[in-house]
């Protein structure tokens, strides 16, 4: 049984349809590749946009590919305080209820009624790592971070399939509060 996991920080970033993209970006406009994530099939996008809150704004925020069928912007408790959003912790794609912002790009502008999270911490696993690990999908476990600041993380969920690929995502205020830089190991408690 393997019970080590690296811990990758995730920072603030935005989902978006093809609706939006087009939006933001100009009719007929595709992502553009920049470099590939941890996850299979995701990739980090050159196009940036701006979320605009109540109180203040975030320029230059990463949009990740590909597009999807629903849109999501993911950001930090700090985020979400700079902003003046108030935003849910949630699992990715639960933003039923979510935090409203505005969404601005080169071309153009989207405004969200809903679709602000701030994402529960989890962990990516295939059928086959999950079972190394011994854990199943929709489990809640626990992951100590041993750093200058050793922590251990309470309420992780375990999310198993098959596109997946072993590591936990934590947002970068608990990445700073856990000195969780560079190749970090976390090691799952249950």
């Amino acid at each position: 049984m393997s019970n080590k996991v690296i811990v990758e920080t995730s920072a603030r970033h935005v989902h978006l349809t093809e609706e939006h993209i087009e939006v933001l970006f100009g009719a007929g406009h595709k992502l553009t590749f920049k470099k590939d994530l941890s996850q299979p099939g995701q990739f980090a996008c050159e196009e940036r946009v701006c979320i605009v809150g109540p109180k203040n704004k975030i320029d230059r925020v990463i949009v990740l590919g590909p597009a999807r069928k629903a849109f999501q912007v993911e950001i930090s408790f700090t985020d979400a305080r700079t902003l003046g959003v108030t935003a849910p912790v949630r699992e990715s794609g639960d933003v039923a209820g979510s935090g409203a912002c505005k969404l601005v790009g080169p071309c153009g502008e989207v405004d969200l009624s809903e679709g602000v999270i701030i994402a529960k911490r989890h962990i990516h696993f295939t059928p086959a790592e999950a079972e190394a690990a011994g854990v199943s999908d929709k489990e809640i476990v626990k992951v100590k971070v041993t750093s200058e600041r050793t922590t251990i993380f309470d309420d992780v969920v375990v999310r198993v399939h098959p596109n997946f690929s072993a590591a936990m995502h934590i947002d970068t205020d608990e990445s700073n509060a856990a000195c969780a830089f560079g190749a970090c190991y976390g090691e799952i408690i249950k």
